[in-house]
C-alpha cells in the first residue's frame, strides 16, 4: 500500500525556498515566549500561526492569529492557539503581517496518466469558487510560464490595480518553473499547494502558506514502442489472408472480404476457414500453411478463445502483420484480459503485431484496401483518421465522403493492446502522404509519451483531435487544491494547447477542421476580411469572428477606394464588405481579388456568393407551376450558365489563395445536400471550401490559427538567439 506524508508548513516552505519560490520570512518558535521575541525581531504587526504535523486546515480550527501589534496580543494568541490545538501543537510560527489585495495560487501534482503537472490560478477564499486556473505538464520554460500567467480569467489582477502596482512578473514565472524543477528533481514528491500566493501593493510576489505532500515513487512500466515500419507494413500488404472466412451474409468473415476484392485490391487474397471448399468460385484452405504464396497480412475473425491457436502457424507461415477484429478480450472483463495478455506475450515471442483486438479495421485507399465491415469507402486524401471508437470512426469516414474530404488511411485502434494510438500517430508522422492527423480518443493510455509525440508530430502536420468521455486516471489525491481542481478533461484540454493538438468537440467540427487543414493555406495572423451578399450574415460573422480572438479590422482607405469604383454609393464602406445582394456575377470576382490583395488582412470569409444556383433552381420550379410559358430548355441553360460561373469562381478563388498564401473560405447561399463542401481544382494544391453556416467557417479558421500560434511559438524557440531561462537553484 502507497502512503503519503504531509510535511509540515514550515519543512514545506523550506523545501519550497530551495527551488527558488518566494516564501515569507518566518520563525519557528517553541513556546509563547519565544514567540514574542520572533514577533519583536520580525517588528510588528505579525501574524501566530499553530505549527505542528497533524495540524491541517488551521484558519478552520482557529489556528491563525493575525494582525497582532504588540506582545500581549502575542501571548494571547498564543494561549488560544496551544487551547484550539491541543497536543498536536509543536511549536508556533511567527510571520510579518504582509498586506495585498491580489492572492494567487499555484502548485504541482501528478497525475497518473499525464505525469507531472504545474498549476497558477486565482487564489485565496476564490481558488475553487471561481475555478480560474491553467495547466501545464512538466518540464516548462520561462516562455511557457509567461503564457500560464495570461491565460487566466483574471489575469488583469497582474497589472496595476488600484493604486497598486504591477505583480513581479518575474518572481511568479520563477515560482512556476521552481515548481518544474522540483516535479523533476524531487520524484518523491506527490503534491505541492501555495495558497495565497500574495502580491503586495509594491508588486512584490511572496508565498504565504504552502502544503508539500510526499508519495513513495512509483516506476510505471512502459510498453514497448511498435515502429513505423511495422504500422506501415499493415496498411501496405501485398497479399492477404481471412482467417475466419465467410460466406453468411454479414458475418465479418463474408463482409469483409468481399469489401476488398468489391474495391479493387490487387494483390492476393487467400480465404481460410477449417471446413475447407469454395467461396465466390474461390478456394477456402483449412489452414494458413495451405496458402500457395506469401501472406503479408492476416484478418482474424475466429473466437476469441482460438485466436492463440494460430500463433505457432502464422509465425511457421512467416505472417509479421495481423488485423485482429474478433472481440471478446479486455473489453469483456478480467477474463478476457487475461486472454488478451497472453495473446499479447505470444505474439511479441514469435515477432507478430497485431492491430486490435476488437478493431473494427482499417482503410487505405490509396492502395483500394477496404478492410472495414462497413461499406464506407471515401476517395483517397491526405488526411489519416485513427478512432478508437469503430463506429465512431466509421461514421466519420461516411461523413468524410459526404464532403469531398479524401483519406489517406484509417484505422480503428481497438482495444490497443499492442499498437496504440501514439504508434499510429507516430507512423503518419513519417508518412510523406499524410498531411492531417485526426484522432477521435476515449482514453490515453500513457499521457506523457502521447503529449510528446502531438508535440513532434505537430510541428510537421495538424494534429486534430475530438475526446469523448472523460480519462479513467484511477484515484486522484486531493489533498491540495491543485489536485482538488485537476479534472482529466480540464487537464487534456490544456496539455493540448501546451503540445500544439487542435481540439475538438463534435465530430462535424473535427472534419471540418481537416478540411480546411488539407485544402488551404495556413494564415499569417489573426486579421479577417469579410465579404458578403447580405448584411445579416456579415455583422455574424463578425461577432463570431470576435469569439474566436479573430480580428475584423476596418478597411484601408486605398481599399475603400478601389470597392467605391465596383460598388454603389450606398455600400457600407467597411470591413465586412456588403455586396448588398448585386447579380452582376463579375462584382464578387472584381471585390474578393481586391480584399485578397489587401495587406490589412490574413484570411477572407466571403458567405452568399456560392449556392445561388440552387436557390435558382427552386425558384424557377415554383414559376412553372404557375407560369406555362417558361421555357424549360431556357431554364435548363440558366441554370448550367450560373453553374459554370460557380466553378469559374471557385477557380478563381483557389488561384487567389495561390498567389497571396491566404485562406478563403466559404459559406453557401442555400444548403444543397447533392454538393460536397471541398471542391478539387485540377493542378492546384489547394481546394475550394465551403460550409453551411458562419460558426462553421470561422470556427475552423479559429482552428488554423490556434494552430499557427502554436507553430510561431515553436519556431522561437527553435530560433532564439538566447534560449528561455531555465533557471538553476540559488
Amino acid at each position: 500500500m502507497t502512503t503519503t506524508v504531509s510535511l509540515s508548513e514550515f519543512e514545506s516552505k523550506q523545501l519550497l525556498a530551495g527551488f527558488g519560490i518566494p516564501v515569507v520570512t518566518e520563525i519557528l518558535a517553541k513556546d509563547g515566549e519565544e514567540a514574542v521575541r520572533a514577533a519583536i525581531e520580525l517588528n510588528f504587526p505579525v501574524v501566530v500561526k499553530g505549527h505542528g504535523a497533524k495540524l491541517t486546515h488551521k484558519s478552520d480550527r482557529g489556528l491563525v492569529r493575525l494582525g497582532l501589534s504588540d506582545a500581549v496580543q502575542v501571548r494571547e494568541a498564543a494561549q488560544a492557539v496551544l487551547a484550539s490545538a491541543g497536543s498536536d501543537l509543536e511549536g508556533y510560527l511567527i510571520q510579518p503581517m504582509l498586506n495585498g489585495k491580489r492572492e494567487f495560487v499555484a502548485g504541482l501534482m501528478r497525475d497518473p496518466v499525464f505525469g507531472p503537472i504545474v498549476m497558477f490560478g486565482l487564489g485565496g477564499v476564490f481558488t475553487e469558487a471561481l475555478d480560474d486556473a491553467v495547466f501545464r505538464a512538466v518540464p516548462i520554460d520561462e516562455r511557457e510560464a509567461e503564457t500560464m500567467l495570461d491565460e487566466i480569467k483574471a489575469s488583469k489582477l497582474l497589472g496595476a490595480f488600484r493604486g497598486e502596482q504591477a505583480a513581479d512578473r518575474s518572481a511568479l514565472v520563477d515560482c512556476l518553473l521552481g515548481l518544474s524543477r522540483l516535479a523533476v528533481e524531487r520524484p518523491d514528491v506527490a503534491e505541492v499547494d501555495i495558497n495565497p500566493l500574495l502580491v503586495g501593493p509594491d508588486g512584490r510576489v511572496t508565498a504565504v502558506d504552502g502544503l508539500v505532500v510526499l508519495k513513495e515513487e512509483t516506476i510505471r512500466k512502459h510498453r514497448p514502442v511498435v515502429s513505423p515500419d511495422l504500422i506501415g507494413d499493415i496498411f501496405h500488404p501485398g497479399s492477404i489472408a481471412f482467417i475466419g472466412a465467410s460466406s453468411v451474409f454479414g458475418k465479418w468473415g463474408q463482409s469483409l472480404p468481399a469489401n476488398l476484392l468489391a474495391h479493387g485490391y490487387k494483390g492476393d487474397v487467400y480465404l481460410i476457414n477449417s471446413k475447407g471448399g469454395t467461396q465466390w468460385g474461390r478456394p477456402v484452405y483449412k489452414n494458413i500453411s495451405e496458402a500457395p504464396g506469401p501472406v503479408d497480412l492476416a484478418v482474424v475473425t475466429i473466437p476469441a478463445a482460438l485466436v492463440r491457436g494460430l500463433i505457432k502457424d502464422l509465425q511457421q507461415k512467416g505472417v509479421k502483420s495481423v488485423l485482429l477484429i474478433s472481440s471478446g478480450f479486455s473489453e469483456t472483463g478480467e477474463d478476457g484480459r487475461l486472454l488478451e495478455n497472453q495473446l499479447l506475450h505470444d505474439a511479441r515471442e514469435a515477432g507478430i503485431v497485431f492491430l486490435g483486438p476488437n478493431t473494427m479495421g482499417i482503410q487505405n485507399p490509396h492502395a483500394n484496401i477496404i478492410l472495414t465491415g462497413v461499406h464506407v469507402a471515401p476517395k483517397p486524401g491526405s488526411t489519416a483518421l485513427i478512432s478508437q471508437s469503430g463506429n465512431m470512426g466509421v461514421q466519420l469516414l461516411s461523413f468524410a465522403d459526404s464532403q469531398g474530404l479524401g483519406i489517406r488511411a484509417f484505422g480503428g485502434s481497438g482495444n490497443e493492446a499492442m499498437v496504440a494510438i501514439e504508434d499510429f500517430m507516430e507512423a503518419f508522422e513519417v508518412d510523406e502522404l499524410t498531411r492531417t492527423v485526426l484522432l477521435y480518443l476515449e482514453s490515453v493510455k500513457d499521457g506523457k509519451r502521447f503529449f510528446a509525440s502531438a508535440r513532434r508530430v505537430g510541428r510537421k502536420k495538424p494534429v486534430i483531435v475530438l475526446k469523448g468521455g472523460r480519462t479513467e486516471a484511477g484515484d486522484r489525491a486531493a489533498a491540495s487544491h491543485t489536485g482538488a481542481m485537476a479534472a482529466d478533461f480540464r487537464l487534456f484540454e490544456a496539455l493540448c494547447r501546451q503540445s500544439g493538438v487542435v481540439s475538438v468537440h463534435q465530430p462535424a467540427e473535427m472534419l471540418d477542421a481537416s478540411m480546411v487543414f488539407s485544402s488551404l493555406p495556413m494564415p499569417h495572423g489573426r486579421r479577417v476580411a469579410i465579404m458578403t451578399l447580405g448584411g445579416g450574415w456579415g455583422v455574424v460573422t463578425s461577432d463570431l469572428c470576435s469569439d474566436q480572438n479573430l480580428l475584423v479590422e476596418p478597411l484601408s482607405n486605398e481599399i475603400v477606394a478601389q470597392l467605391d469604383k465596383m460598388l454603389p454609393p450606398y455600400w457600407s464602406r467597411t470591413n465586412p464588405v456588403d455586396l448588398v445582394g448585386e447579380n452582376d456575377l463579375e462584382l464578387p470576382m472584381k471585390a474578393i481579388e481586391v480584399l485578397a490583395a489587401w495587406d490589412g488582412c490574413d484570411a477572407i470569409i466571403h458567405l452568399g456568393i456560392s449556392g445561388r444556383e440552387y436557390l435558382l433552381e427552386t425558384m424557377l420550379e415554383s414559376t412553372a407551376v404557375v407560369d406555362a410559358e417558361i421555357d424549360p430548355e431556357e431554364s435548363r441553360k440558366i441554370l448550367q450558365g450560373l453553374d459554370k460561373w460557380g466553378h469559374q469562381y471557385i477557380r478563381h478563388t483557389v488561384a487567389l489563395m495561390e498567389r497571396y498564401g491566404k485562406p478563403i473560405l466559404g459559406v453557401t447561399l442555400t444548403v444543397d445536400p447533392t454538393k460536397p463542401a471541398i471542391y478539387e481544382v485540377e493542378n492546384s494544391k489547394y481546394n475550394g471550401v465551403f460550409f453551411t453556416s458562419p460558426e462553421r467557417a470561422v470556427t475552423a479558421l479559429g482552428h488554423m490559427c490556434e494552430y499557427r500560434d502554436f507553430l510561431e511559438r515553436e519556431s522561437a524557440r527553435d530560433n532564439c538567439n538566447e534560449p528561455a531561462r531555465l533557471r538553476t537553484r540559488p
